[in-house]
């Protein structure tokens, strides 16, 4: 074993949940080692926009987020349903920045990562992890083993994080496996040059119609959304949750392009615009898999199925889950192997559960609600008329409140998220 191929902590996966993780692990001046296995630039499917809570974690770890750094910035949230457009400014919080961003993940996770190793992180591409090293003794994982282009190779580290996306392959080889009970979306997303790229406002279609030849209207399943992008380009894509009757019994793509037929034709989501394929992907939601620390392995990100159910977003809690795994990984190192060590990463599950536990609780619920397309269909026509209640939805929804000195609203969600049982 060669010493490039020990470290204090290995992170697989270089996505934001392993990026994160992996830079404040290096700025506690640990030896973190990242295995991934792509090389980048690398494409991941996502909508790329960013809720103020996502610029929060970009704003901590000091990353540059200004238009010359190639991000672009967004107002708020347009919402589209029941003949009705709402503009829902982003709430100025205290606790929150006043603006979003829009990045291709094609670059997206590069600059983490990038910005990781700046801070002393360790990057190994091309790098895919096949299954854990087990101590004979303790049946505690004590590295991967992983295969790379000059062949296959063993890591060894005292802790493993696996952030290694939806898929969860290391978490299922220690039979940490997906829970049915929690919410899972699939979305799907394409590209479009565009006149609407420089759209300031995210936008969110709670309504998907499939525009007949004859005028005819038939509401189809899910949600949508456009996200300009800035360099020509169109975000455009949508979401279908567990809870809908058409879920895993639909054709995605027949779906969206469904849905894109009917939109004015000169915002050009046709085919003769269009850039690249169609992509898809899971979302995994509410913590579906569970526990999140179990015999030397933490899991933070999708591969703890840590994507927000009330609105689908991912990075905002990867990044966070990723930053609070390396906060108890750098106190568990700082004690000796044994009893003390162990305390300290048990007590990672349980700081994921006081954080998240009440809200991940009532967005199972919102999930379970909206699935019926009755309810969304009262739910758009009722409430989008009614300012006041929709900025209270877009505080719950984007999870930005103040729970200290902020408004009615806030104060109103922070109690409704503390009485909520915890997942």
């Amino acid at each position: 074993m060669v010493a490039e191929q020990d470290a204090d902590v290995l992170v697989v996966g270089a996505g934001p949940a392993g990026a994160t993780a992996a830079y404040y692990l290096a700025q506690a001046g640990l030896d973190v080692l990242v295995l991934e296995k792509t090389s980048f630039p690398r494409e991941k499917v996502c909508g790329d926009g960013l809720t103020p809570r996502a610029v929060h974690s970009l704003v901590a770890m000091g990353v540059p987020t200004e238009e010359k750094d190639g991000w672009i910035r967004n107002k708020g949230l347009r919402v589209i349903g029941g003949g009705r457009t709402l503009e829902l400014p982003w709430p100025d919080l205290a606790s929150w920045p006043d603006y979003g961003l829009v990045r291709p993940r094609l670059d997206f996770d590069e600059t983490l990562i990038r910005h990781a190793e700046k801070a002393g992180a360790r990057l190994r591409e091309r790098t895919t992890v096949t299954g854990p090293v087990l101590d004979e003794r303790t049946d505690r994982v004590v590295g991967v083993e992983a295969r790379t282009p000059a062949g296959p190779v063993t890591f060894r580290a005292p802790l493993v994080l696996a952030a290694d996306g939806v898929s969860g392959r290391l978490a299922l080889s220690l039979g940490i496996a997906k829970r049915d009970d929690r919410p899972m979306g699939v979305a799907v997303r394409r590209y479009y040059t565009s006149p609407r790229t420089a759209d300031d406002f995210l936008e969110s279609w709670l309504e998907l119609w499939d525009v007949k030849p004859d005028g005819s209207r038939i509401l189809m399943p899910g949600y949508g959304w456009i996200f300009g992008v800035g360099d020509g380009t169109s975000n455009v894509g949508l979401g279908i949750l567990n809870s809908s009757t058409a879920y895993g019994s639909t054709d995605y793509r027949s779906l969206l392009s469904s849905w894109l037929g009917g939109l004015p034709e000169e915002w050009q989501f046709t085919e003769e615009h269009a850039v690249g394929p169609v992509r898809g992907g899971g979302l995994p939601m509410g913590f579906n898999r569970t526990p999140h620390y179990s015999r030397g392995l933490l899991l933070a990100g999708d591969s703890a199925g840590a994507v927000n159910p009330f609105n689908g977003e991912g990075i905002a809690y990867a990044m966070e889950t990723g930053k609070l795994a390396a906060e108890h990984v750098a106190q568990a190192l700082a004690r000796p192997a044994g009893p003390g060590r162990e305390r300290a990463l048990a007590a990672y599950p349980m700081a994921l559960k006081a954080e998240y536990g009440g809200y991940y609780r009532l967005g199972g619920i919102f999930v379970k609600l909206i699935g019926n397309p009755h309810i969304m269909k009262l739910a758009t026509q009722h409430g989008l008329p009614r300012p006041l209640l929709m900025k209270f939805v877009l505080k719950l929804m984007a999870n930005l409140t103040d729970p200290r000195g902020g408004d009615a609203l806030d104060r109103v969600i922070t109690a409704m998220t503390r009485l909520a049982p915890a997942v």
